[in-house]
């Protein structure tokens, strides 16, 4: 009787504190919620958990918000795919989004990695197994944007972000060729951060971080933060952006590499709200900095976290880590909201 009594005590407590929350009896929850600062609770509520909206992916990356269509869209990259989120329910929005070759991929990681929308709300996508940055049309066509630098073939391109000026800076790191950096097809001797501009010119930024992987602008776009995923420095490097799109000599922001091993993950996607505090993926989940560089939180998925971007009403993180599809309410809000 008392091991039913404790039973019913639980289950009643899981529904009032899920009723006190505004979630559903249902909901799962992952990780937990590391508060290390004061400041952070302005940017976290306390109440907010890390809820699982889907799972079942391979690896789950590269979200963006179609607030067209209040959808979200995000690459499962081993499947060569991406997904639509439609708020109910997962489907496949795009088949073959990273490689489209006639002969069998051999490689871990053929498909879309980062994706982006435009200034005309284009799909741009990184394709890990074709090697390139693309756009898809309205029409279901793919224009190629990127594929060479100076007459090579890109590693692998990774992740993506517009300034505001319409030039996409990407990064370049060797995870979708099949043997990485050692891949025969390897054709450039560097993992580069790159801009594409307007014009179709493409420049190397900077080929200093062996493995370049997140990046995005600060709200004045007057820094360029990269994150390097690379274990033996798992860094986040602030570089500052000259007036002529090029970027000034890179400082470390954040320092992670003592946590590999220890906590999932390296350091990879990340967003920057309109306040400018990052929310970067890393070991053990989502990092939140300011944007002095001080750790104020950590949202601990537990599991290998690998991008995160507002969407909803702007304050709605969402968060790709692994196998699953999580979101998070926040007081921050992301730009562009």
């Amino acid at each position: 009787m008392q091991n039913k009594m404790n039973c019913l005590i639980w289950l009643c407590c899981g529904i009032a504190c899920a009723w006190a929350t505004g979630q559903d009896a249902n909901t799962k929850i992952l990780g937990t919620v590391e508060r290390l600062d004061p400041a952070f609770d302005a940017l976290v509520p306390e109440s907010s958990q890390i809820e699982i909206l889907a799972d079942g992916f391979e690896w789950s990356e590269g979200p963006v918000w179609i607030a067209s269509r209040q959808e979200l869209l995000f690459s499962d990259i081993p499947r060569n795919q991406i997904v639509r989120w439609d708020g109910k329910q997962k489907s496949v929005f795009l088949e073959r989004s990273g490689f489209t070759g006639a002969e069998p991929f051999t490689g871990e990681e053929p498909g879309s990695n980062g994706l982006m929308l435009d200034s005309q709300k284009r799909l741009v996508m990184c394709q890990h197994g074709d090697r390139q940055v693309a756009r898809l049309n309205a029409d279901g066509s793919r224009t190629v944007l990127a594929s060479r630098y100076q007459g090579k073939r890109f590693n692998s391109p990774n992740d993506l972000v517009f300034h505001s000026n319409g030039d996409l800076y990407f990064t370049d790191p060797p995870y979708g060729l099949p043997k990485r950096y050692e891949d025969p097809a390897r054709e450039l001797d560097w993992c580069g951060v790159y801009r594409l501009s307007k014009d179709g010119n493409v420049t190397l930024l900077t080929n200093e971080m062996t493995r370049p992987n997140g990046i995005a602008f600060s709200p004045d776009e007057k820094t360029l933060y990269v994150a390097q995923s690379d274990p033996e420095a798992a860094i986040w490097k602030a570089f500052p952006v000259k007036d002529d799109g090029t970027l000034g000599e890179g400082k470390i922001f954040y320092d992670a590499t003592r946590w590999v091993g220890q906590k999932k993950g390296l350091p990879d996607g990340m967003v920057v709200d309109q306040a400018g505090y990052i929310w970067a993926t890393g070991p053990g989940g989502v990092l939140v900095f300011h944007p002095s560089g001080k750790l104020l939180g950590v949202l601990n998925t537990g599991e290998a976290t690998a991008n995160c971007t507002f969407g909803e009403d702007g304050s709605t993180l969402f968060i790709t880590a692994d196998m699953y599809l999580c979101k998070i309410k926040t007081n921050a809000k992301g730009i562009g909201f």
